[in-house]
């Protein structure tokens, strides 16, 4: 199975937007939109100061610029830097402490802060809230043992490790390279903080376009092509090792007409689906939730439990290719064709889930209501693809 990441940039509507798109076997299964006039905040780290403690809701609302307010669950505080304290061990109104961001604004919410840090590397993680040692189960087991061994006493007082599955693809060198870059950029945050004033902004994240690609890199990539010379400037100081990267040039064809892009973001922006047996799906977001209806379309009836069956299980397989390529979050109700039978109904339950568990980010099937309705939730961390548009479509 070939997977090859394209990146362009494409202009939709009146936006320019830097696109980042996965094909699996020339299928598209995953893409991104960012605007290039806009820089994300993920990933960030900032100090920010103490506005707001909701105890009933278990928050914290902190600014990390002038009238940019976020949020911070308690669980996300557990081991908190503090550049000015009012109280020893506990956070005031006021304080200002280190935080990093770890979710985009998603609708009307505010972006999610972490006061526990977590600093990426190609090979390794270094984490400040989760301080054990873990190895990828994807690495062979003698690997695995080896990484644990050459780590286990780096772990536990300030911090912990995740050695990441594409840590297969380098020397123990090179891997220690990394972790002393990761741990010099952890121990200059700590040390020099202090000495910072509120609302600096300690670390930058990975751009757009370097996040998304390390996320690919451990799918065993086939090709990473772009026709942006920046871009693949960028790529190559980056992921060299990891896979190989093409820089596109034809003055008769476009990379965006050589994939089809402009069509296939249409398509995903689009509210029906159409299914090779002529059944559709209708997908409509709102404000709390989104919406996926089954129809079964111009389909030529055989026995009609057997034909619903059918037309379900093919509708479950692209409603979750279409969850991850919108990049649907949160909780998602699916009216299936009905079906009178309780043994249809797992066999349903069982594609379903087979499905979604081929998602890079956690997507559940969690049950029928009692109107017989499918509940999906998918956790959130990017804008759905809607949204990162502004709503245009082509």
């Amino acid at each position: 199975m070939s997977k090859r990441v394209v990146i362009t940039e494409e202009t939709i509507r009146d936006g320019r937007y830097q696109v980042i798109a996965l094909f699996e076997d020339n299928r598209l299964i995953e893409v991104s939109c960012a605007d290039v006039k806009e820089s994300s905040l993920l990933g960030n780290i900032y100090i920010g100061k103490v506005k707001r403690i909701l105890e009933k809701i278990g928050a914290v609302f902190v600014e990390i610029m002038p009238n940019q307010m976020t949020y911070l669950p308690f669980s996300e505080a557990d081991h908190v830097i503090w550049t000015k304290q009012q109280r020893a061990g506990k956070l005031t109104e006021g304080d200002e402490i280190v935080v990093q961001v770890v979710k985009e604004a998603v609708k009307t919410k505010e972006p999610n802060v972490s006061a526990n840090l977590s600093l990426k590397g190609n090979a390794l993680v270094l984490t400040t809230g989760n301080r054990k040692l873990g190895v990828s189960k994807k690495l062979e087991s003698k690997k695995r043992t080896h990484l644990k061994e050459m780590f286990a006493q780096k772990t536990g007082n300030e911090f912990g490790l995740v050695v990441r599955t594409n840590a297969g693809n380098y020397s123990d060198e090179q891997i220690f390279e990394e972790y002393e870059a990761i741990l010099k950029q952890y121990q200059n945050i700590r040390d020099y903080c202090r000495h910072r004033t509120c609302y600096s902004c300690l670390s930058r994240g990975d751009s757009h376009v370097v996040s998304r690609v390390r996320d690919y890199l451990s799918m065993g990539l086939e090709k990473i092509v772009t026709d942006d010379q920046t871009v693949y400037e960028e790529l190559n100081a980056a992921f060299s090792k990891e896979a190989p990267i093409a820089f596109y040039e034809d003055s008769m064809l476009s990379l965006t007409a050589l994939y089809g892009l402009r069509t296939k973001l249409g398509e995903a922006l689009g509210e029906r689906v159409r299914l090779k047996s002529g059944a559709y799906l209708v997908i409509q977001p709102t404000e709390a939730l989104t919406v996926i209806d089954v129809n079964s379309g111009k389909c030529i009836k055989g026995n009609a439990e057997d034909f619903y069956l059918k037309i379900n299980l093919e509708a479950a397989e692209e409603i979750a290719r279409q969850i991850r390529l919108r990049n649907i979050s949160g909780i998602c109700v699916v009216d299936f064709i009905n079906m009178d039978t309780g043994e249809a109904g797992r066999t349903l339950a069982k594609a379903l889930r087979h499905w979604l568990a081929k998602d890079t980010v956690p997507a559940v099937f969690v049950d029928y209501t009692k109107l017989g309705l499918a509940e999906i939730t998918r956790k959130k961390v990017r804008k759905p693809l809607w949204e990162q548009v502004g709503k245009r479509v082509f």
